[in-house]
């Protein structure tokens, strides 16, 4: 077999192993007495992966919008009220988007 394709199985062998040990046996015993038999909040874990990844998302589509409008002012200067206008429209429609990640958010944490 080739030696990049065992390396990497004993990679993720070796991160999937880790897995198992993320809780003791007291913490389940602790959890299951109070009746709470799930004590991962995952809204909490799914609303902070949404905001993450539009946030990302979010600043990636932000910087290549200004970029872009920095190079089309530099090489039409002329054009520049123009553009700086459609580029302000732009990156207030990309930030509405992070927005409403951040509602859908509000929304998965309080379910």
């Amino acid at each position: 077999m080739n030696k990049k394709l065992i390396i990497m199985m004993f990679v993720m062998l070796a991160l999937l192993s880790v897995s198992a040990f993320a809780q003791d046996a007291t913490h389940t015993t602790t959890t299951a007495a109070s009746g709470n038999s799930n004590p991962v909040r995952w809204g909490a874990l799914a609303a902070a992966f949404v905001l993450g990844l539009a946030a990302a998302a979010g600043a990636i589509g932000q910087s290549r919008a200004i970029v872009a409008a920095c190079e089309g002012i530099a090489r039409n200067p002329g054009a520049a009220g123009a553009i700086r206008l459609s580029m302000i429209i732009g990156l207030a429609l990309i930030e509405s988007l992070v927005i409403y990640a951040l509602i859908l958010a509000l929304f998965i944490y309080a379910m």
